[in-house]
């Protein structure tokens, strides 16, 4: 019998171990924008070792977009530094697999396409600030409406290491036009999840189109009186994962984060039992 899937309202009351609980038995397979509150939520690739060290060194000389917060042990599915309990092949709530550049699949467990050779990756989110964002009285819409934040590919370009290369993507999120410079102020104090905005105003001044029309997510509009502010985004390694068309590689899905048990406002992403709630 097909296990009832929790909505998003109901795990939003739960702390980051329950609610990796929940999604582990399938319980849940949407997006995590707005959940666990006050815990560092990741972005994830998973790849072969042979290219892990490239793909770190590229996120090294990017981290805007790619902000390491934790590296697996070889061929091990625990990221510890993140949690006691986590189990990369399980605790997304939706993943992507990607053959020779090309997405294959989404899956919500990996546990039959785990290799002895895998290196997971954990990149900060911008899901991580924008509690902050909220907290400061600047709403978030697609929170408010229970969707995804909308993410584009943009015209910026990335800083290669071997194999992986590309632009970076970005995220939209309308902001007050007064209160534009208290989102740089806020989320600039969140390094590991993106920083400061790259940038504000006109679309096609960072190569996209039509903000109603993004690469990933929902189209969230921009209503009179309001700015659209760009963020550097974690998405950015899956755009550079399909260029380098490495024969398997895993990611989360848009949208859908790894939670940790780390706070998000932690100076160095490293978890203590302490802090697990």
């Amino acid at each position: 019998m097909p296990v009832a899937e929790l909505s998003h309202a109901q795990l939003a009351r739960l702390g980051a171990a329950d609610l990796r609980a929940e999604i582990r038995n399938g319980q849940y397979t949407r997006h995590t924008a707005g959940l666990a509150a006050g815990k560092l939520q990741c972005n994830l690739a998973i790849l072969p070792e042979a290219d892990a060290l490239d793909f770190i060194r590229f996120c090294q000389r990017n981290p805007k977009p790619c902000p390491v917060v934790a590296i697996s042990d070889t061929g091990r599915p625990q990221m510890h530094t993140l949690g006691a309990d986590i189990d990369i092949r399980s605790d997304v709530p939706r993943y992507r697999v990607f053959a020779d550049g090309a997405l294959i699949e989404e899956r919500t467990e990996i546990a039959a396409l785990w290799q002895d050779d895998f290196v997971a990756v954990a990149l900060g989110c911008s899901f991580t600030f924008e509690n902050a964002l909220i907290a400061q009285g600047i709403p978030i819409r697609h929170i408010e409406r229970d969707q995804t934040v909308p993410m584009f590919r943009s015209n910026l370009d990335l800083v290669p290491a071997g194999p992986f290369h590309g632009k970076m993507v970005i995220t939209m999120r309308p902001v007050r036009a007064d209160r534009v410079a208290d989102a740089y102020e806020i989320s600039r104090k969140y390094p590991l999840a993106h920083g400061a905005p790259i940038g504000h105003g006109d679309p096609a001044s960072v190569g996209i189109a039509d903000l109603s029309q993004p690469d990933w997510g929902d189209a969230v509009e921009v209503e009179p009186g309001e700015v659209p502010v760009y963020w550097a985004c974690g998405v950015t390694p899956q755009n550079v994962l399909t260029n380098a068309r490495l024969p398997l590689c895993i990611t989360h899905a848009p949208g859908h984060m790894l939670i940790a048990d780390i706070p998000e406002d932690a100076e160095i992403p490293i978890f203590h039992p302490e802090n697990k709630q």
